[in-house]
């Protein structure tokens, strides 16, 4: 029994990490192949020179996984920022502009000015270059934009077809995972843009990235009424382009930071 016990305390454990990633270990994967289609030659060269053979999807949930490690327990409050509800745009970027608290906003651009000093060691280039991946995918996962009371959607219960799980986890994994597709797969499927929306999404400010993520929070927020509302086949044919456009435009995004540090 004492055996049995053990082991199952020691599988928990091991799924802690993974339970409140952005968009899970898919959504980043999907979110780094898109934007290594749209870095230059000499960006990446330069993350080759970081990373050794280690793509940028694969590097992407190294943030997460690391989450098992105390040591890096400092990281937990870099993955989100909350916000009330009913902010306009204004309002959204007089905060971030007032905004000296540990979160993703203020870490994104503490990652972006650290990257861009070319005598910036090694260890601190791996490390800060994982991170910004990752981070730019989490602010494209909308309830990493959420709720402080709630936990981002983590407090909001609810049924995806017949499992018990919460609302942040549906956004996570369950929608992603739904489509049954790999990360290159997915990429593949999404990934369509002109020059000029390129250029456009990438020349957004960061805030405009963040206030797009809270517009969807709210809309998601609003549709889950009762508790333990079911959510299924509907809930997925109505998201699922939000969804797949929240992937591409981490994507997109991702690229064009990566090209103004390196490119």
């Amino acid at each position: 029994m004492k055996r049995i016990q053990k082991i199952t305390l020691l599988l928990a454990f091991c799924y802690m990490p993974f339970a409140t990633m952005a968009w899970g270990v898919l959504g980043h994967r999907i979110v780094g192949q898109i934007a290594d289609s749209y870095i230059t030659k000499n960006t990446k060269k330069a993350i080759a020179e970081i990373l050794g053979t280690e793509s940028i999807a694969i590097t992407s949930n190294w943030p997460d996984f690391i989450k098992s490690d105390p040591a890096y327990n400092y990281l937990s409050n870099w993955h989100y920022i909350n916000l009330k509800s009913g902010l306009s745009y204004d309002s959204v970027k007089a905060f971030l502009y007032n905004d000296t608290a540990t979160d993703a906003y203020t870490k994104i651009n503490f990652l972006v000015a650290e990257l861009k000093n070319k005598s910036l060691e090694q260890q601190k280039k791996i490390l800060y270059l994982r991170l910004l991946i990752h981070l730019v995918g989490d602010i494209h996962q909308p309830l990493h934009v959420g709720r402080l009371e709630d936990q981002g959607g983590n407090r909001v219960r609810v049924l995806w077809f017949k499992d018990s799980t919460n609302l942040h986890t549906v956004w996570d994994t369950q929608l992603i995972n739904f489509q049954q597709l790999s990360y290159t797969e997915y990429a593949s499927s999404i990934n369509f843009t002109t020059k000029e929306q390129r250029n456009s999404l990438q020349q957004q400010p960061i805030s405009e990235w963040l206030f797009e993520s809270y517009q969807v929070a709210d809309r998601i927020y609003s549709d889950v009424k009762i508790p333990n509302q079911k959510l299924d086949y509907a809930y997925n044919f109505k998201y699922v382009d939000i969804l797949n456009s929240q992937l591409l435009k981490g994507g997109v995004r991702l690229a064009g930071l990566l090209n103004e540090i390196f490119g």
